[in-house]
């Protein structure tokens, strides 16, 4: 695997993961018992929002980290 690819390859799993988790919840959907409480899978929502900013944050570090190890021959 090319390396370019590889120290991001943390940071888009957890972005599809976190997607994934938000489509899920949208498409299982809520619904009322009999007895009047409500059937829902509300640990989607924030976990799909975790992952999502998680695997953001992890996605601009390594690409700042990889710009200055790695600076560019004109930019020397």
């Amino acid at each position: 695997m090319n390396m370019k690819v590889a120290k991001y390859l943390p940071a888009l799993t957890l972005f599809i993961l976190g997607i994934g988790c938000l489509v899920a919840h949208s498409i299982i959907g809520a619904e009322v018992a009999p007895d009047g409480t409500l059937i829902e899978s509300f640990f989607l929502i924030p976990t799909g929002y975790f992952l999502v900013a998680v695997g953001i944050i992890i996605w601009i570090v390594a690409g700042t980290v990889s710009h200055f190890r790695n600076p560019k021959i004109s930019d020397k």
